[in-house]
C-alpha cells in the first residue's frame, strides 16, 4: 500500500467522514479552498442552496406570471393552481441544484 501524497483527493467527506463510495463532490469553502463531501453534504452545501433558491425564485416568479399571469390578475383561484404555481417553482430549483452537484462531481477511483 502506497503513502497519501498532498496532491493525493481525500478518501472521505469533509463534513461528515463518510467514505466515498462512487464520486465526490467539490465545493468551495469560506476561506476559498476546494474541500471534497459526499453527495448528501453537497446538497446541504448553504451557499449552493442559497444560488438555487435565488434562482428558483426569479425563473419561478417568470414562468408564473407567463403561464399564469392572466389568471392571478383576473383572481380566478382553479384549484389546480394550488399544485401548479408550487410546481412551477420546484423545478428550476431543481435543475439549478442538479447541475451545482453535476458540475462539482468528480469520480473516485480505488
Amino acid at each position: 500500500m502506497r503513502a497519501m501524497a498532498a496532491s493525493d483527493p481525500p478518501n472521505a467527506c469533509a463534513r461528515c467522514s463518510a467514505p466515498f463510495a462512487h464520486a465526490r463532490y467539490e465545493v468551495r469553502s469560506v476561506d476559498g479552498s476546494r474541500v471534497a463531501r459526499c453527495l448528501r453534504c453537497a446538497l446541504m452545501f448553504g451557499p449552493m442552496l442559497r444560488r438555487s433558491i435565488i434562482v428558483a425564485a426569479i425563473v419561478g416568479t417568470v414562468l408564473t406570471a407567463i403561464n399564469q399571469g392572466n389568471v392571478v390578475i383576473a383572481g380566478d383561484f382553479s384549484a389546480s393552481l394550488y399544485w401548479k404555481v408550487p410546481l412551477t417553482y420546484c423545478v428550476p430549483f431543481c435543475v439549478a441544484t442538479t447541475g451545482a452537484i453535476l458540475n462539482a462531481r468528480s469520480t473516485v477511483r480505488p
